[in-house]
């Protein structure tokens, strides 16, 4: 039983974990394939390191956790993503298909795979940022039509925030990527980064509004 002059103590050690609850950093899960895994670049030239860098100048309190694994299919990061849950983050950002369209996989299967991370990530009341990919054009304009109409579902799960294509001004211009033409150089990701940090911005606002209520 706490007794009545031990209450003060109690709910001045309680407000204070709750202070420093609130005070924590956010953790913002980058969870992903080779693309997100800076493939083929210094680690700190990688999409990572690069947004981390992005959001510390915009004095964003968040810690970026790198769950990106190069070759991973969707199949592969749903395998993985309760490891990956383990770091308890705050809001997520999603990449993945690249490595299904290499492969030629079923677009169908893609689609369950990642939506099923998506329904993970909303049960654990984790906003998600969902960055599409496109398939590589030598599959074909069928395959292509696909693998595009299976993101297109996608991107209508309820209460995510949707980015059709994650190399989107970097695909296509060979100064922003490396020279198998498929994964951006330091200067693409930077591209990227700059192009995605305002959807990132309004998605942490989300993790920030969840953590307070």
């Amino acid at each position: 039983m706490l007794c009545w002059r031990h209450w003060g103590v109690a709910v001045a050690v309680t407000a204070a974990l709750s202070c420093s609850a609130q005070a924590a950093p956010l953790k913002l899960l980058a969870l992903g394939d080779s693309l997100t895994a800076g493939y083929g670049l210094p680690h700190d030239r990688g999409f990572v390191p690069q947004l981390q860098r992005a959001l510390d100048a915009r004095h964003d309190d968040v810690t970026v956790l790198d769950g990106g694994v190069s070759g991973d299919t969707s199949a592969d990061a749903l395998a993985r993503l309760d490891w990956v849950l383990g770091d308890r983050p705050d809001a997520a950002i999603v990449e993945l298909g690249g490595n299904d369209g290499l492969r030629g996989l079923d677009p169908q299967l893609m689609q369950d795979h990642i939506r099923a991370i998506l329904d993970r990530l909303r049960q654990a009341h984790i906003p998600v940022l969902l960055s599409g990919m496109l398939a590589p054009p030598n599959m074909g304009p069928e395959y292509g039509a696909r693998f595009r109409a299976a993101f297109d579902g996608l991107a209508w799960t309820p209460g995510i925030m949707w980015d059709p294509f994650f190399l989107d001004g970097v695909a296509g211009h060979p100064n922003l990527q490396q020279g198998d033409r498929m994964h951006a150089n330091a200067a693409g990701v930077q591209a990227i980064v700059a192009r995605l940090v305002p959807q990132i911005e309004r998605l942490l606002d989300q993790a920030r509004a969840a953590r307070s209520r």
